[in-house]
């Protein structure tokens, strides 16, 4: 469950807490996440992750250039599938950023979610300024009454190196790699909105993503197969990210998908597009007409691509 109110604090009892940002919730951290839960089942605690918003860099280095590959919506749904008992997502303000080691772990930890047991990375710093350390936490739990478990500098190493590599594959366009390292396929989700309608004159109608979070990722310009599940029906399609060179001069950016043997009404609904595979690059066409013939190409190789996915 994701904690909304104060009120809903009273339903945490005695928790085994894991904490960080969990930015992808990809393999390392499913990984993490997994163990957090076989131990509350073995201690009879209640698993819970503790992780924040927004990004303490968006709040203290007010760096807005920051790209997520979850919006926070996305990341508590991963979260909750894992099997936590509890999410609990802390407002991440300049308030918060100031509280001491004491107070932190006294105040939200020890006295709001009942730790029992914490895991963390062997270079886990909390406090003002990060200045407290896993040494000092030891300390906090042999006078608070918790335990705590420190998860080796190779695992740690790995969850932020797939970070990294995720991130990096995503702007690279290798949507293929990433997704590797998450464990599920990358995601795009927003509502359908009302576009120029250039799509249905070439016999490829489009539907408009308008993704409200300006924080989330999005990969590198070009063509991407996709699929989404719309009424309960599971639809192939094709997906563009970019300026539409062919026909605007703006540097607008734009996020279309065009589903194959679909033809429904879309405009305002919610759509959760999951990314497969790249199909090219961008490109500027001379006319309209060599547009619709590359997106003929494009759509051959997303049917090709799909053969392979459904019978594997």
């Amino acid at each position: 469950m994701k904690i909304k109110s104060a009120a809903d604090y009273d339903q945490i009892k005695d928790s085994v807490v894991t904490i960080g940002t969990f930015d992808g919730v990809h393999r390392g951290h499913q990984k993490i996440i997994k163990r957090l839960v076989t131990i509350a089942d073995t201690e009879q605690l209640q698993a819970l992750v503790l992780t924040f918003f927004p990004h303490p860099r968006m709040v203290v280095q007010k760096d807005s250039s920051i790209k997520l590959i979850n919006t926070i919506d996305e990341k508590a749904n991963l979260i909750q599938d894992l099997g936590v008992d509890h999410l609990v997502v802390k407002a991440f303000t300049k308030e918060f950023s100031r509280l001491t080691a004491l107070e932190y772990v006294r105040d939200v930890l020890v006295n709001t979610l009942h730790v029992k047991h914490i895991i963390v990375g062997y270079d886990h710093h909390f406090g003002r300024n990060r200045t407290a350390n896993i040494k000092d936490l030891k300390e906090y739990g042999a006078f608070y009454g918790f335990k705590v478990t420190e998860i080796d500098a190779q695992e740690v190493g790995d969850v932020a190196v797939s970070s990294t590599k995720i991130r990096t594959a995503l702007k690279e366009g290798a949507i293929k790699e990433a997704n590797q390292f998450l464990g599920y396929p990358f995601m795009l989700n927003g509502t359908v909105v009302k576009g120029k309608g250039l799509g249905k004159t070439i016999q490829f109608p489009t539907a408009n993503l308008k993704i409200e979070e300006p924080y989330k990722l999005i990969p590198k310009k070009g063509v991407y197969l996709v699929q989404a599940l719309i009424e309960k029906e599971l639809v192939y399609g094709m997906l563009n990210i970019g300026t539409n060179p062919t026909v605007s001069s703006a540097n607008t950016l734009s996020i279309e998908v065009f589903f194959f043997n679909f033809n429904k009404n879309l405009y305002d609904t919610e759509l959760h597009i999951q990314l497969l595979d790249r199909i090219r690059d961008e490109i500027k066409f001379t006319d309209l007409e060599a547009l619709k013939t590359q997106l003929e190409r494009d759509q051959q190789t997303a049917q090709t691509k799909i053969a392979h996915l459904t019978k594997n």
